[in-house]
């Protein structure tokens, strides 16, 4: 019998498979990767709002719209001038003068990618915080950059706090931005810690079982793939045992312990019993809530009912305390631990013993889900399964956020500054100099410094050098400090002078560098994952800390305040 066919024909006839991912999933897949389905989801429902078009505000939009923003607005009056041409990658370079700069920026945007909405608004910003504040109000996030100190005040005073506001503000190779919000939660915060696996409380199931092995007769080839968390539940059980005590406290017994785990190898080359010494720390590490997960359970606790702790959050939170408080589902130790997640690392095993002790942990983890769901449904609150699951698996690396009301940080309180000043020089620095470049800005100095400007203005701004503006700079950064505050003389000179050099340029390297930062920072508000910059956590009563994210590419380095 002959089954041969032709190469064309063997070729063509191959079908994708029916599970075969859609067009969708293979253009998104990199960033599926990161933040999965529900971030996806989050990202193409999200509206974003950017003013005006400049080169720094298309770049942001460019790492937006790249991974699939639902729909974004960009608001300019401006005609495209020759400067814009020059420094914008996403106008049409001469072309593009003389029309609109907002519809030529959403012309050359949505080239990348046709699945998004973009919208032109040529309307004045002024107009617009007069007339259609509800309209500004619709998007869940709204980018200023280097907007007017007068609008962006009146702009952040009418978004707070419902609509998160990001300020950017460039000049030359300095930069910063922050992100403006009251309280943001975080359930996927992809911490690096993974959750506990119980290993010195170990669950009555996984106890049994590590106790039932017979180590000494089980075939060697099992023995060399048993799982590393079964050996130390063995090993720390039989220490307890014998000692009459609890799990090893002094560097000694930690020793000795070790030397247990080594002495229970049949084989030099066992790689599990090596792992499972390596991992003995966790015999001896308790398993507790973590500090800032237990100062959620009393901030929601004292906390007034509102928008944002009636959430689903909240009875999460709720629910999650009174699981701690008592766990039935785990007789052994009723109360002090986060439900057990099912997720388990990597480690040296074989399929068969690795997929048996998942079915364990399992098992357990189900039975807990349960007890946290009773909880659940005592608060009144519709949380669907999904979420369940996530906020389960991700219990242990909670975070609640707090931001600053824009007018707190602009440029800040005299005392403050003055302390970040002694403790991070430059970015304090950076910071107070481009407060002052607004000051000046909104006194009618920087604009007559613009290279726009008549070659014939003879008033004394319009001939200002760069050391008169590096002057004025100073002058106006003391008037935000308490009187006799010293500033940083050798950085201090290279700040002023690079904003006295370019006070108004947008440049390109340094657009394309801030809009990968601060789009990255917007995705992290949007999908509710990772950890975004914040001037702590919600929990904390400390008030030292800023949330703005300093750039001096003149030096190449980025810094927070």
């Amino acid at each position: 019998m002959n089954d041969s066919q032709p190469l064309e024909t063997a070729t063509t006839s191959i079908q994708a498979p029916s599970g075969a991912p859609d067009a969708k999933t293979r253009r998104y897949d990199r960033q599926l990767r990161l933040w999965a389905a529900s971030g996806q989801a989050a990202l193409e429902s999200a509206r974003i709002l950017v003013i005006p078009a400049t080169a720094t505000a298309t770049s942001i939009l460019k790492n937006l719209v790249l991974p699939g923003l639902g729909h974004f607005t960009v608001m300019d009056e401006k005609a495209v001038t020759g400067a814009d041409a020059g420094n914008n990658f996403f106008l049409d370079g001469s072309k593009s003068i003389g029309k609109s700069r907002a519809e030529e920026a959403v012309k050359g945007l949505m080239e990348m990618n046709d699945g998004v909405e973009g919208i032109a608004d040529v309307r004045d910003i002024d107009e617009v915080l007069k007339n259609d504040q509800g309209w500004l109000k619709s998007f869940n996030i709204v980018v200023a950059h280097n907007v007017d100190s007068d609008v962006l005040d009146d702009l952040a005073a009418l978004l707070w706090p419902e609509t998160h506001l990001v300020v950017v503000n460039s000049a030359g190779f300095l930069a910063e931005f922050s992100v403006h919000y009251r309280e943001h939660q975080v359930i996927e915060s992809h911490s690096e810690t993974s959750a506990s696996l119980r290993i010195d409380q170990a669950f009555p199931a996984l106890l049994e079982y590590a106790m039932s092995l017979p180590l000494d007769t089980m075939d060697i080839t099992d023995h060399a793939h048993i799982p590393f968390p079964v050996i130390l539940v063995r090993a720390l059980e039989e220490w307890r045992r014998e000692r009459e005590q609890g799990a090893p406290r002094t560097s000694a017994e930690k020793k000795a312990f070790k030397e247990r785990i080594r002495a229970m190898m049949r084989k030099f080359d066992e790689e599990n019993f090596e792992e499972a010494e390596a991992q003995a720390f966790k015999c001896w590490t308790p398993t507790v809530v973590p500090s800032e997960v237990r100062e959620l359970f009393t901030l929601y606790s004292l906390s007034k009912p509102s928008s944002s702790t009636s959430s689903s959050f909240a009875a999460l939170i709720s629910a999650l305390s009174q699981f701690v408080q008592n766990n039935p589902a785990s007789p052994q130790y009723t109360s002090g631990l986060l439900p057990l997640t099912s997720s388990l690392p990597d480690m040296k095993s074989s399929t068969e013993e690795y997929v048996k002790l998942q079915k364990l942990y399992r098992a357990q983890s189900e039975k807990e889900k349960q007890v946290f769901k009773d909880y659940l449904s005592k608060r009144q609150v519709d949380v669907d399964d999904v979420t369940v699951d996530v906020f389960l698996k991700n219990s242990h690396a909670l975070k609640v956020l707090k931001g600053r009301e824009w007018k707190d940080i602009n440029p800040g309180s005299k005392e403050l500054l003055a302390d970040k000043l002694s403790t991070n020089p430059k970015e304090a620095a950076i910071h107070l100099a481009l407060a002052a470049a607004r000051k000046l800005r909104a006194q009618g100095v920087l604009p007559l410094l613009d290279p726009t400007s008549r070659p014939n203005d003879t008033s004394i701004k319009g001939i200002l050098d760069q050391n008169n503006l590096k002057d004025l700079l100073t002058a106006a950064v003391r008037t935000f400090l308490p009187p006799g505050t010293e500033l940083p003389e050798a950085d201090w000179s290279i700040i002023s002078g690079e904003i006295a050099r370019a006070p108004s340029a947008d440049l390109p390297t340094t657009a394309a560098f801030l809009g990968g930062l601060v789009a990255q920072e917007v995705i992290k508000m949007i999908t509710k994952q990772y950890i975004p910059i914040s001037a702590g956590n919600a929990a904390s009563t400390a008030n030292e800390q800023m949330g703005i994210c300093v750039i001096d590419l003149v030096e190449t380095w980025t810094g927070i305040l």
